[in-house]
């Protein structure tokens, strides 16, 4: 029996007896709880999913609360035989059940225990959610009633697997009374909609900080007017009425509020509106974006949260424990669930990246004034070398602001000059020079849409905010170009944003973090499968090999007890700058590495040898790899096990300039070195060297097998796919299907002429 005959005639019936199989306990088969990693091919315009990780059985308590995964294995292996992969299958999904079976002996993994044991039968529902409760110290069943309290269903949005563990680990965590509570999920992976749920859930269910019972009031603070504005009137729209946005009054008659820091905290003017809320008003405060100074312990805004103490706090942020956010950490506590930039992207949930390292003479080598050398406004400019850390901060070079602007537009019009991109520069002023540069470099562009390139910084007002408004729209077609200085770098959503430019140095990885996030998103409808960094400033490359890099966090800082320092605004005066012209500026290296489905770096540039390699990766010499293409089940595993690995054929021919080669042949040529041919010289040795094969057949039978190698040399191993091959012109002006297969004696001897035609072509 096959494995799919055993899940049908003693898996799925044994499951159905144990009681998963009506509502709300449910079993899914074969389902898909990963995209798939997204491989860029070629110039990265389209992409190949790489495999997708997807369980036999997944066993649901309710609709969105799973409790255990089973692995199946057909009736002949050890029902052993599947139980690693339904250990690591669990452990994905955070459950702590694992069974795996082979239809007659069942064998469970409770990892709660860590036995391992063979079972009679699956546990029903009810005995599962105990031992679940159990390991889980949920004794109180009011608790489990809120606990699995449903989500809010969002059209055409399912819960992934790790929103959904975020969700259930922090409602959990809420209701065994823990008060400080930290989500570290990575840009990109749909932090507010885990926050929505959280909030619906929590008020959904009735419950409440003070006695557990009756709507609770809860506060969704961030630092940036589109942190809030988005959700208040996108994703938390189904509270309908119960929303209010705290704003010059203190209004206390909603449930679910959202407030700027800034609106609500003191300053020399006012005391501080929060102070009209009573300290225990709130039962749930929701801090986005928590480590950009909410949690430290100098931040004036830290008085808020310690202000309203009473709540419970939940902080949710995309960066890992740094040495620059561990007051963060050791306010809110170790995360109580982490999803990484590197899992979201081999779970295929994020795009991919390229960083073009690109460097000009002045950043390799630094600018060092002559002797009394004065700037553009007759300032005298200090003697010292000036290095990438310098300019556009202390010392402005006209013309490498210029030159960094002349290549990114020649970028642009090399791959796409409508791709959204934002340029992260020095300062608001940087900002405004770059987008003057872009404006004349694009002035054929500017000319048709005034807003291709805008400056969008804080200083612009609503102007800025309508610019940041059409950027993030995937319908609104501009601006293209957004110039910025830190504005964009963290909170920003734009899911069509395919370039990320540094034209400033990086010095924090939070803040790097925050920044290549802005280019995460995945969005199918606008076909942005990856993106481009491109680096002017080395910030990406020092920050990819550091070994922190997208590492797991670090144990959270030790408890010390110390005096906490008096909140203070920390200001800089601005710093007066040198403006110097006439500096030859030119770009003196360009590099460019993409991450390979390991995740290792991999220059783009040498995309076939990466082939080549693969190739001999897979098999380990021409003839493995020959034995393997010429049977086609076989070669299709081949086609398949290279698209997993990023590598397409038709791309892959178009990138080493061999249109007319045959795909084998030139796998073979990259691989291990043997003559490179085309279809056609394929085509014409086997006419030489396999008459016999032709002669077994009658003359018309002949030329249809003639015609048909024929469209083989013009167009390749597509032309020998039945039904299809035979549908066109010559073929089809033999007779329909049926009159062509009894030219060949029916339909099988037809199929099997088509596979011995094959076979041969790759004996020749």
């Amino acid at each position: 029996m096959s494995e799919a005959d055993t899940c049908r005639k003693y898996i799925t019936p044994a499951l159905h007896s144990a009681g998963w199989e009506n509502p709300p306990h449910d079993i899914r088969e074969q389902e898909y709880f990963t995209d798939g990693r997204l491989l860029p091919v070629g110039d990265g315009e389209v992409a190949v999913r790489g495999e997708r990780k997807f369980a036999d059985y997944i066993l649901y308590y309710q609709r969105d609360f799973k409790l255990a995964v089973v692995e199946a294995k057909e009736e002949t292996l050890p029902a052993e035989t599947g139980m690693q992969q339904a250990m690591d299958y669990a452990q994905i999904l955070g459950l702590h059940f694992a069974y795996a079976t082979n239809g007659k002996r069942i064998i469970e993994h409770d990892f709660t225990t860590g036995m391992e044991i063979e079972i009679p039968r699956y546990p029903t529902p009810d005995e599962l959610f105990a031992r679940w409760r159990a390991a889980e110290n949920l004794d109180d069943d009011a608790i489990a009633r809120k606990l699995l309290q449903p989500t809010y269903t969002v059209p055409n949005k399912a819960a992934r697997y790790y929103q959904e563990i975020a969700i259930n680990r922090a409602i959990k965590a809420i209701l065994q009374g823990r008060r400080r509570v930290l989500l570290t999920m990575a840009t990109g992976t749909g932090k507010t909609f885990v926050a929505f749920q959280i909030a619906w859930k929590l008020w959904s269910a009735g419950w409440n900080s003070r006695d557990g019972f009756g709507k609770p009031k809860i506060l969704f603070l961030s630092d940036r007017s589109v942190l809030v504005n988005v959700p208040k009137d996108g994703m938390f729209a189904p509270f309908e009425d119960a929303r209010w946005k705290i704003q010059g009054e203190a209004v206390k008659s909603r449930e679910m509020y959202f407030a700027l820091y800034q609106s609500i905290a003191k300053d020399e003017n006012r005391p501080g509106l929060y102070k009209d809320y009573a300290a225990d008003f709130f039962d749930l405060i929701i801090v986005d974006e928590c480590h950009r100074g909410s949690a430290r312990d100098d931040s004036n805004w830290r008085e808020i949260l310690e202000y309203f103490e009473p709540a419970y706090q939940l902080g949710m942020t995309a960066t890992p424990l740094r040495e620059d956010n561990r007051d963060t950490y050791a306010y809110f506590g170790d995360p109580i669930y982490t999803y990484s930039l590197a899992q979201g992207i081999e779970d295929g949930f994020l795009a991919p990246y390229r960083v073009h390292d690109t460097v000009t003479n002045v950043d390799a080598l630094g600018w060092r004034p002559q002797h009394g050398q004065r700037d553009r406004e007759g300032q005298p400019i200090p003697d010292k070398l000036y290095t990438t850390t310098a300019f556009d901060d202390e010392l402005v070079l006209k013309e490498r602001t210029e030159k960094i602007a002349e290549h990114l537009t020649d970028y642009l019009k090399a791959t796409n000059r409508f791709a959204k991109t934002i340029v992260f520069c020095v300062d608001q002023e940087h900002a405004a020079r770059m987008r003057q540069a872009l404006i004349n470099l694009n002035a054929d562009l500017v000319q048709l849409h005034p807003d291709y390139v805008v400056r969008i910084t804080s200083n612009e007002g609503d102007v800025g905010a309508t610019h940041l408004d059409h950027f993030m729209d995937p319908e609104i077609p501009m601006p293209i170009i957004a110039t910025t200085s830190r504005l964009l770098s963290t909170g920003v959503d734009a899911p069509t944003c395919k370039n990320i430019v540094l034209a400033r140095v990086i010095n924090s990885m939070t803040e790097f973090k925050q920044i290549i996030g802005r280019g995460t998103r995945v969005d199918t409808d606008h076909d942005k499968y990856f993106f481009t960094i491109l680096d002017y400033t080395r910030s990406a490359m020092a920050r990819f090999a550091d070994p922190d890099f997208d590492g797991e966090p670090l144990p959270p800082p030790e408890e010390k007890d110390k005096p906490k320092r008096p909140a203070r605004n920390v200001t800089r005066e601005p710093q007066s700058k040198y403006y110097v012209d006439g500096v030859p500026v030119e770009i003196v290296a360009s590099m460019v590495y993409e991450l390979d489905p390991s995740g290792r770096r991999l220059n783009v540039t040498r995309y076939v040898d990466y082939a080549g390699d693969q190739v001999r990766t897979l098999y380990t010499d021409y003839d493995t790899l020959r034995a393997a293409w010429t049977t086609l089940p076989l070669r299709a595993e081949v086609i398949e096990r290279l698209r997993n690995r990023g590598i397409d054929l038709d791309q892959l021919r178009q990138i080493a300039k061999q249109p007319d080669a045959d795909p084998f042949d030139l796998l073979c040529h990259l691989a291990f070195k043997t003559p490179l041919h085309t279809r056609r010289e394929r085509a014409s040795r086997f006419r030489q060297r396999q008459a016999a094969f032709l002669a077994q057949y009658t003359q018309e039978a002949r030329i249809i097998l003639e015609e048909l190698l024929d469209k083989y040399a013009d167009h390749g191993l597509a032309q020998f796919k039945l039904p299809d091959a035979l549908q066109v012109p010559p073929i089809s002006d033999h007779g329909n299907l049926l009159e062509i297969a009894g030219l060949f004696g029916g339909s099988e001897p037809l199929k099997q002429a088509l596979e011995q035609l094959q076979t041969l072509l790759y004996t020749v």
